[in-house]
Order: C-alpha cells, then structure tokens, then sequence
C-alpha cells in the first residue's frame, strides 16, 4: 500500500529574496566633485575610495582616498559616471548610505546620510552605529 504526501506536510513556497540594498547611493553634485578631483589627480585613477576609522569623539569616521587600483575584496559602486570603492572592514557600516556634496558660504565637503548611524558628535565629524 503507498501513501500520499498530505497536502499539509508539504513545504511551503519559499518567500521571494528581499531586493539588497544599494550599498551606497552618489548624488549628482557628489559625482561631479569626484569627476573634478580625479581630473585633477594627474595620474589614472581607479576611482574614490571610501572606509571608515576609528577617530572624533563618537567613534568613527570617514575616509576618502584616490584609489590606484581596485582589490578583490572591494565593492565597487557605479554611480553617475564615477567609480567608488568601498573599502571591505568598512562595507557594514557604509550599508544604504548617501554620499552627497555640498557647498554653502562657510564650508564646502562630502556629506553622508547613513541609516546605520546612531548618533554624531557635536561637530559633526564622527559618528557611531
């Protein structure tokens, strides 16, 4: 005599994979600063470098570096035209993070919005998650 499996021992249907998120998103006026400094390097240049150490009074904070060449453990974001590499012990802090460039009256630099941050110092240079 056999049996059939009863409807109800069935596995179900696997959930559809979750979309990952964009390790990192690049603004138009942040993509255009970062064209004008490699431009400006005067040698080839894979692109940006971004990592994060330990420095300020909360914890961390950014780095950018002209980049010579890619490695194999970096992520490699391609965004309005440039290349940013995303340095590998920094990648779970840099997770759904925007880069963006401003410039008013007293202050000019990269911004970075990230969702992981918990908190930031008064100055606004460090930050923690």
């Amino acid at each position: 005599m056999t049996t059939a499996a009863s409807p109800s021992s069935a596995a179900p249907p696997a959930a559809p994979a979750r979309a990952r998120p964009a390790m990192m998103t690049v603004s138009p006026a942040a993509a255009l600063k970062v064209k004008a400094l490699l431009a400006g390097r005067g040698k080839p240049s894979a692109g940006i470098r971004i990592g994060i150490r330990t420095k300020g009074c909360s914890g961390m904070t950014y780095t950018l570096e002209f980049a010579d060449a890619r490695t194999s453990f970096d992520e490699v974001v391609e965004a309005e035209g440039v290349t940013i590499l995303i340095d590998p012990k920094a990648t779970m802090f840099i997770l759904g993070t925007e880069m963006d460039y401003r410039e008013d009256k007293l202050e000019s630099g990269f911004t970075f919005t990230n969702p992981n941050e918990k908190g930031r110092c008064g100055c606004g240079e460090s930050f923690h998650v």
